[in-house]
């Protein structure tokens, strides 16, 4: 089978498509002919060897939807040409609150989904939604899980109450915004552009800011009239600049590092505020189905910026690097 491959850690010129064995389902797993996959910042940090437990070669991708085709002993309650979409990780374990020492997702350290196959165990499909095609289905996993539990679980968003999302346009923040508009909060942003942050609000979201501004910070108490819940995917250089906008008892969802590891930020700020800053990763098997059961419910479906085929995977990756403004880059098998 064909399968985006990464053999040494140089960067993502160094990802190639190649010929590699096609797996057979063990006992308890399944096998899946992958339709659609997409890509994530992860994989770019992945091809630079920025990943704890580095093992290489391996497929990459831990975003995908396709079709049962391939049954393995002890599986019930699968048949094959079941259309499902894919839980992104394996072994979360019992704990609703962490992930257990030997989580880990798709794509590292486990096989990856952008391939044509994909051995996964039974407990880790869901069924498509039918209003999705295999293209918008692959692109939910990480970042729509992500998303919903660092907003649901992790912040306990409320209807009517008043969300920051710092960054709008990645996957995560783009399905934050959906899932919040949808409960009915109210949600403001910072962008990089004004077209990025117009894109927003036609989403539903009720303004925004450019981040690239170095006033924001004099704006943002003003534009949301105070801040119930942040989601943040990069705050370094954003977390002060919204930190004295924020109502007592804001939660401060933080689950990502892009622009850096170092938070600086006053005690009083927090404490004073009875605000929590709380750290929040993928998501487990609960709130995946919670997240696809409300998705359905309100017919939230991705944005998609660029589709690409499996042969050209590699310039998907490049694209997400190099070109990337809003919404999911996919890849189509």
């Amino acid at each position: 089978m064909k399968a985006l491959y990464l053999e040494k850690t140089d960067g993502p010129d160094s990802v190639v498509v190649k010929d590699i064995e096609t797996p057979v389902p063990g006992p308890g797993e399944v096998r899946v002919a992958v339709k659609a996959a997409s890509v994530n910042h992860r994989e770019l940090f992945i091809t630079h060897g920025q990943y704890p437990g580095m093992v290489v070669p391996v497929s990459l991708g831990c975003d995908g939807a396709g079709v049962v085709d391939m049954i393995g002993d002890g599986v019930s309650g699968v048949g094959e040409g079941d259309e499902v979409v894919l839980y992104p990780a394996r072994n979360w374990g019992p704990n609703r609150h962490a992930p257990a020492a030997d989580f880990g997702l798709l794509g590292m350290p486990f096989a990856g989904t952008i391939a044509e196959y994909i051995c996964v165990p039974a407990e880790n499909l869901a069924p498509k939604p039918a209003f999705m095609t295999f293209e918008e289905a692959g692109a939910m996993p990480l970042t729509a899980l992500t998303s919903w539990r660092a907003l649901m679980f992790k912040g306990q968003l409320q209807a009517g109450e008043t969300l920051l999302i710092s960054g709008v346009g990645g996957g995560v923040a783009t399905f934050g915004l959906a899932f919040a508009v949808a409960k009915r909060a109210n949600v403001y942003v910072t962008g990089e552009s004004q077209d990025v942050i117009d894109r927003a609000v036609a989403m539903g979201a009720k303004g925004g800011l450019l981040y690239t501004d170095p006033d924001w910070r004099k704006q943002v108490g003003k534009l949301t009239g105070g801040i119930d819940v942040v989601l943040d995917g990069a705050p370094s250089p954003s977390f002060a600049n919204y930190v004295r906008a924020i109502n007592p008892g804001a939660r401060i969802v933080i689950y990502g590092s892009t622009a850096g590891n170092e938070v600086k930020f006053n005690a009083t700020d927090i404490f004073l505020k009875s605000a929590s800053i709380v750290g929040s990763q993928v998501g487990d098997p609960q709130d995946f189905q919670d997240m696809l059961a409300f998705a359905d419910t309100h017919k939230i479906k991705p944005v998609i910026e660029a589709t690409y085929p499996l042969d050209q995977a590699k310039e998907a990756l490049l694209h997400l690097r190099d070109s990337h403004k809003f919404g999911k880059v996919v890849v189509s098998m």
